[in-house]
């Protein structure tokens, strides 16, 4: 079992509030987070039927055999629970008494928010980083092409291809009908597929919809639906008005590449070394890997990027105190043109220095203001 880095985060929550909820995409190792850092904790599966159908009909009889606490796991499927679990965190003054689980955003948060606001710390737990699997030797096509989910290095024996046509059809087949009734799953398949190979592209929805053949306010549902459901992530473009011929549409991502590969039918890591996509998927990885270092330290999204309608464009953007520009390269051999988006973006913002994260072995400073980052040294050498 890989270590996650979030663990620091969750005792920190489980010690600050009465419950603790650990919300990411399915399969992406909350069950085994909370049970690895909570192992006295009694564990309680609401995907059993059984379980389920008990805390349904029965919830204060339910939660009656739980009244010191629990780890309640994929929580959403019992929605009927919230509200009596309301008197029990409330009758008592015990931090950490409930650890609660959920792979669908909405769901969660909707009850969470009706029965138990102020009551919960969020942990967003997306699968694994390259921090977290960096002392396994792995080459970059294979790391993007493998993807990062915890199953897929725990268990030598699993092969990438067939663990994700089954997460493709659990996740369209279960998942997706629990957030929306949509009726025609190939039409929806067909969907995520195209947008599979738009991945670091504008979201231009009219486009979408004429490609699929359905509405614009379809196209914007399910985007909805893949959003709460840890699919897709938008990037949002920079807010900051240097330039008022701004680019303000969001960009697409995936929150994991080996999905975006098993979308797009490629089946070996030898397939991406002269494939169109490999430029977008290592960018895709880098953004998403931000997003995780960000998660795991119970801090909030602060990434975005800058376009301007001429093609001036920085991929990604720190919305910090001083703005940290990022260009992401997935060549290994670098050149002066890695940095000419960050030159322009100095020159009409007035700011100084930047980063270039690469698909190189080496990391190194250019000069005192941009530096040189190795692709597996981000979490190492960007300062949040």
């Amino acid at each position: 079992m890989i270590l996650r880095t979030a663990n620091i985060e969750l005792a920190q929550l489980s010690r600050q509030f009465k419950v603790v909820a650990v919300v990411g995409p399915r399969q992406s190792g909350k069950t085994t987070l909370v049970r690895s850092q909570f192992p006295s904790m009694t564990y309680v599966n609401f995907e059993n039927p059984d379980i389920r159908l008990f805390a349904t009909q029965d919830p204060r009889g339910f939660l009656s055999n739980y009244k010191k606490g629990a780890i309640f796991d994929e929580i959403q499927r019992v929605p009927e629970i919230f509200s009596y679990l309301q008197q029990i965190v409330d009758e008592q003054n015990t931090m950490g008494q409930f650890i609660v689980t959920g792979s669908n955003n909405f769901l969660l948060q909707e009850n969470i928010s009706q029965s138990l606001a102020g009551r919960v710390g969020y942990l967003f737990l997306l699968p694994l980083s390259l921090q977290e699997i960096k002392p396994i030797e792995i080459t970059l096509n294979q790391l993007l092409y493998q993807g990062f989910y915890p199953s897929l290095y725990d268990n030598p024996n699993i092969t990438p291809n067939k663990w994700y046509d089954n997460y493709i059809r659990t996740y369209i087949e279960r998942d997706v009908r629990m957030i929306k009734n949509i009726t025609d799953l190939l039409l929806f398949e067909k969907f995520v597929r195209l947008l599979a190979a738009r991945i670091g592209q504008l979201l231009n929805m009219s486009n979408l919809a004429i490609e699929v053949g359905v509405d614009v306010k379809t196209i914007q549902s399910w985007i909805g639906v893949l959003e709460l459901s840890f699919v897709i992530f938008r990037l949002k473009p920079y807010h900051a008005n240097y330039n008022k011929r701004l680019v303000k549409m969001p960009k697409i991502y995936f929150f994991d590449t080996g999905l975006v590969c098993a979308l797009l039918n490629i089946n070996s890591s030898d397939d991406l070394q002269y494939h169109y996509i490999k430029g977008s998927l290592f960018e895709n990885m880098i953004i998403i890997d931000f997003l995780k270092q960000r998660y795991n330290r119970g801090k909030n999204n602060n990434l975005f990027f800058w376009r301007d309608n001429t093609g001036n464009e920085i991929d990604l953007i720190l919305d910090k105190f001083k703005p940290l520009p990022i260009e992401i390269k997935s060549g290994e051999t670098v050149s002066e043109s890695y940095f000419k988006g960050l030159y322009h973006w100095n020159k009409i913002s007035g700011n100084q220095g930047g980063i270039v994260v690469y698909g190189g072995d080496t990391s190194f400073k250019k000069s005192d203001q941009y530096q040189l980052i190795a692709y597996h040294d981000i979490q190492d050498k960007v300062i949040e």
